[in-house]
């Protein structure tokens, strides 16, 4: 693996490890999960949307995110919460 993608890969487990509050805020959040959808593919598609809103925020506002607005963020997944849901339910 080239070192600098290494290097930043390693940067971004730590800043996973350091924000595990947000994601169990997440989870906490979007309680509507069951053992009828397929848990491995939703993870994925939450974490790519964290992550997209962490890459968006640093891009557009040159900054993380707030507090205010990592909530407003967990407001907009809940409302289209069931819209996830529904791609990853399980026949």
């Amino acid at each position: 693996m080239d070192s600098e993608l290494k290097e930043k890969m390693e940067q971004k487990i730590s800043e996973v490890i350091e924000n595990s509050d947000e994601i169990f805020q997440i989870v906490k959040y979007l309680d509507n999960f069951s053992k009828k959808y397929n848990s491995f593919g939703y993870g994925i598609a939450i974490g790519r949307l964290y992550n997209s809103f962490h890459y968006q925020c640093r891009r557009i506002l040159k900054r993380n995110p707030t507090k205010e607005e990592f909530s407003e963020f967990l407001e907009i997944l809940s409302k289209r919460q069931n819209e996830i849901l529904e791609v990853f339910k399980l026949s």
